[in-house]
Formats: structure tokens, sequence, C-alpha cells
């Protein structure tokens, strides 16, 4: 299986990071998006949508979005709750991860990051809606030890790649306790070493 992805991306590392935690073999393809190599022929035969992260499995089928991908992946495994509840649950984060809290938090990095903006330069509605991202999730951890309960599951990998970097994108978690507790623990439940 190889993993065509940007290393810079958050959605391109939580697939590396749910294959390394269920010992899943994969090449990873390093594909570097600010160069638009995700516009090329040859990668468009892969992806006509031109989006990493892209899976190419061994039997030439492909898959992309990043939640597709890792819920794909996990199937049958304990990072996906066995309780259709909790199952649909674990659903319900992985959808708002994309639409309410990726565009935010992932935005706010990647324009500070890599193209050099300040946070005064950030348009102050994704800041907001950025915390709003960050209220939301602390509301919830201070409930719960993991996003659907006790255990990890691919909602806490999906969200964990970017709230792990939010500082890169000028959010301060200094009044997320909850939050920052949740990232050491998937972070040490899913083996990561921890960013600072």
């Amino acid at each position: 299986m190889k993993i065509h992805g940007d290393s810079n991306s958050g959605n391109c590392l939580k697939v590396k990071f749910v294959c390394e935690h269920l010992a899943i073999p994969y090449s990873w393809i390093e594909v570097d998006t600010r160069n638009r190599q995700t516009r090329t022929t040859e990668f468009l035969k892969l992806n006509s949508a031109g989006q990493v992260p892209t899976v190419e499995f061994d039997d030439g089928r492909t898959l992309s979005e990043s939640n597709a991908i890792i819920k794909y992946l996990a199937r049958g495994s304990d990072l996906i709750p066995g309780d259709a509840f909790a199952a649909a649950k674990m659903d319900e984060w992985l959808f708002w991860e994309q639409y309410s809290h990726e565009p935010y938090i992932a935005v706010c990095r990647f324009q500070m990051v890599y193209l050099g903006k300040t946070s005064s330069d950030l348009d102050p509605d994704k800041i907001k809606r950025g915390y709003a991202a960050l209220a939301r999730m602390e509301h919830q951890l201070a409930a719960t030890r993991f996003l659907v309960g006790d255990t990890v599951s691919l909602a806490d990998v999906s969200l964990l790649a970017y709230t792990r970097l939010a500082h890169e994108g000028g959010f301060h978690l200094e009044g997320y306790a909850s939050v920052r507790r949740w990232i050491g623990e998937t972070e040490k439940s899913i083996g990561l070493q921890p960013v600072r």
C-alpha cells in the first residue's frame, strides 16, 4: 500500500498515525502540494480531485479523503467502537472535524507556518471559529477521557492531527486544560512522541 501524502498536512499524517498504530505496512510517497504536484497528469489519474492524502492499494484501487481512509484502514480494530451508537458518535466527530475544526485551526496554521503571516494578519472570523472548536472539545473532554468515552477512537486520531499543532496557528491552549490532557493521552495511546 502506498500513501501519497504531504508530511506538512495533518490530514495526511492522521493516515500515517493509524497505519503505525495498527502496524499496517505502507510506503510513503511525499507529494509537495505547494509545488502543485497534486496537479500533475500522473497524480490526477490517482485522484481526480487532486488532493492528498490518496492511498493506492496493491490491487490498483485508490481511496482519498483522510477520514474515509482511516475508517477503512481501522475496520475491525479497537479504534472503531463496537457499540453502534458509539461508532456513530465517532462518525459525528469525524464529520465535525472536517467542517468545523480543520478549516480554522489548520488554515491558520498553514497561513502562519507556510505563508509567513503573523497572528495579526489572520482572518478574525477564522480565529473566533477556531477557538469555538477548541471550546467544544474542551467541554466534551471535561466529561469524558476521550471524545467518545474512555478509550481512544478514530475521532481522537483525526482531531489530534491539527489540535496538537494549534499553537503553530496562533491558538493558545492555556485555558483548555482538558484538551491539553487529551493531547498527551492520545499521543501516548497511539504511540506518538509529544510535540513541543
